[in-house]
């Protein structure tokens, strides 16, 4: 049966990092509604030009929308055995959208949470750097790059987004638990979301995220 992985998670929790690591070793594609939003912006499709319409006035992309541009990408073939999805749903109106579109498909879902206490949360995304070129992610303390502020892939210059500041992150904490409350209460209420802390080895995570995954599951 086909698998659908949803990453939920605080920012700086890590769904990125172990979503890709889980899209690798399943085979199945990794997909970030950041990314598909700006490949759709860039390529000027039709539901790409109504979002930039949004983004350039500065307003919130309306459900539909957003539902619009992630089932346009669901319905590609890489995603015929499975997908993971990454910042997405963040609302209610998204959640229920995806969960007629896995209804419709055949697809049973897993969520799971990466939970992470908030001063690891500071911790980790004020030591977060990124490539001006390539956009590699590296960790000062944990995962630092060969050379001070050079990434090993292009040798681009490294650089601090401005919202990885302490102050800036603890905000945005804030409001990361003001809107998603809602989402979590959602699909605990199906039994269907998974805690997995992350104050644990990376490989142990991974483990334990792929036990979940496959637990009930086809192999």
């Amino acid at each position: 049966m086909r698998k659908a992985i949803v990453f939920l998670g605080p920012p700086g929790a890590g769904k990125g990092t172990h979503a890709k690591e889980i899209s690798n070793i399943l085979n199945i594609p990794h997909i970030s509604t950041g990314d598909i939003f700006r490949d759709a912006v860039k390529n000027q499709t039709e539901i790409g030009k109504k979002v930039k319409e949004y983004l350039d006035s500065g307003k919130l992309v309306p459900d539909e929308l957003v539902w619009a541009v992630v089932e346009e990408r669901l319905n590609k073939e890489d995603c015929k055995n499975g997908f993971i999805l990454d910042g997405f749903p963040r609302t209610i109106p998204q959640a229920e959208m995806l969960e007629e579109f896995l209804r419709k498909n055949n697809t049973v879902i897993k969520v799971i949470y990466l939970d992470a206490p908030d001063e690891l949360v500071v911790e980790r995304l004020s030591s977060r750097r990124i490539c001006k070129n390539c956009g590699a992610i590296y960790n000062i303390i944990s995962m630092p790059p060969k050379e001070d502020n050079k990434c090993d892939v292009c040798g681009g210059e490294l650089y601090q987004r401005s919202d990885d500041q302490p102050e800036v992150i603890k905000k945005r904490l804030d409001t990361y638990y003001q809107e998603t409350k809602s989402l979590i209460d959602f699909y605990n209420s199906k039994s269907l979301m998974y805690t997995i802390s992350v104050k644990k080895e990376r490989e142990e995570i991974v483990e334990e995220i792929l036990k979940v995954v496959k637990n009930g599951t086809e192999e």
